[in-house]
């Protein structure tokens, strides 16, 4: 395999060899995954006719040499990820939202229910190409899922979670606990939960899995690539995405501006990303003009998965959105729940995070910096099933907007006609 990739670091430029098993520069600052395609020497026709050829392959492997060109195939760890679901929005929610070309792409169709796999297939392949043994992550839920899985299939690696005790759905808990990883609860959030994974892979050999490690965000960049190639190569006005750690958004903007500079794509998209309310630091460097990144306290949020104060990617993070003229919107509790149910009262499921960036292109829209007759494109990260507790919660409540509270009745078809207004 002819080694065209190299790590460099995102504040001072250092450059480090791609197969030394780091994640910081010796600064301090993130690595990045920087790619010398012209040895691939393809013009943006030949990339788009190199993916419509491979599109019998898995989403990975289609777009390998854009995503992560020095990784043998052989060594790949695949789930058959991707390929997931673009959809265009119904009538019911054009009219929701006030946006005539809107859609949603759903990474909840993965096959563990999130983004993460897009992540983790790069990631556990780089390790398994690296031959280790350990691999391990910090989570809210989702990468612990996709790490356990992944690590799982391939048979010979041990994964570690560590989740913040008490804090992340049962469901998402069930899910590394069922692959069988080694499964950690800190009484702690995931902030500290990061801290300590962070410690322990320094002093021994296991790999993080985080989304500091620039591997898995360079897997995480199909997410673009392929909605675009949905998309017949039409490139969306917008780009809305929920931010928690921010690899996510950093990763999307990293895949597409690689795109742009290679001539695949001739327009820009502009991003925006959305936190919640209880969690935006993003957000606020945003209205403060793009200022350093100060840590909050991320208090008890319905989008669990996003309840993160001090996000990894931050600096990656603005320089997407400084370079595709960004912008960062909030949601509270209340915008984030309503929006999610109006969303699946279309047939559209998704989770209280991925709501967070619905409600985000919402307000976006009703302040007029979405413009109606602009396409959009709404991130969903994962799937609804992850976060039953909040669904029963919601629609529990009578109070709620578009509560639809389950009717008891008695045994009887008499009792079933009466209720749904049918003739006797």
């Amino acid at each position: 395999m002819n080694i065209i990739s190299k790590f460099r670091c995102i504040s001072c430029g250092r450059e480090y060899n791609i197969k030394d098993m780091i994640f910081r520069c010796a600064c301090g600052d993130l690595l990045e995954v920087i790619h010398d395609f012209s040895k691939l020497k393809r013009k943006p026709g030949e990339w788009k006719r190199l993916f419509e050829e491979n599109m019998d392959k898995v989403a990975f492997l289609r777009y390998k040499d854009l995503i992560l060109p020095s990784l043998p195939d052989d060594k790949v760890i695949t789930l058959d990820e991707g390929d997931t679901p673009l959809y265009k929005a119904n009538n019911r929610l054009g009219k929701f939202f006030g946006i005539k070309r809107l859609y949603f792409k759903h990474e909840g169709m993965n096959p563990t229910l999130s983004f993460k796999d897009r992540g983790m297939v790069a990631g556990v392949s780089w390790a398994n190409y690296f031959g280790v043994k350990d691999v391990a992550c910090a989570s809210t839920g989702d990468t612990s899922a996709a790490m356990a899985a992944y690590a799982a299939y391939s048979e010979k690696i041990r994964g570690i979670v560590l989740l913040p005790k008490g804090k992340i759905s049962v469901e998402q808990l069930s899910q590394p606990i069922s692959f069988g990883t080694t499964t950690l609860g800190l009484e702690t959030d995931f902030d500290g939960c990061m801290q300590i994974v962070k410690e322990l892979t320094a002093k021994h050999p296991i790999y993080l899995l985080n989304s500091m490690n620039p591997i898995r965000i360079e897997g995480q960049k199909a997410i673009g690539i392929e909605m675009i190639h949905q998309l017949d190569w039409e490139v969306p006005d917008w780009i809305v995405v929920p931010v928690g750690n921010a690899g996510n958004i950093s990763a999307i903007g990293k895949g597409i501006r690689e795109m742009y500079e290679l001539g695949i794509i001739s327009k820009k998209p502009r991003l925006a990303g959305v936190q919640s309310s209880s969690a935006c630091p993003l957000y606020n460097s945003y209205t403060k003009g793009w200022s350093d990144l100060e840590p909050v306290k991320a208090e008890k949020t319905v989008a669990s998965a996003i309840q993160i104060g001090n996000p990894v990617s931050f600096r990656k993070a603005v320089r997407e959105l400084r370079y595709f003229n960004g912008v960062v919107e909030k949601a509270d509790e209340k915008e984030i729940m309503d929006c999610k149910a109006f969303v699946e009262r279309n047939g559209i499921p998704l989770c209280p995070n991925s709501a967070v960036a619905a409600a985000g292109a919402l307000k976006l829209r009703n302040k007029n910096i979405i413009k109606e007759g602009e396409s959009v494109v709404i991130v969903l990260t994962a799937h609804s099933t992850k976060f039953s507790h909040a669904v029963i919660n919601y629609h529990t409540d009578s109070t709620n907007k578009y509560a639809n509270l389950p009717i008891y009745i008695k045994p009887t078809l008499s009792e079933v006609e009466k209720t749904l207004n049918l003739k006797q």
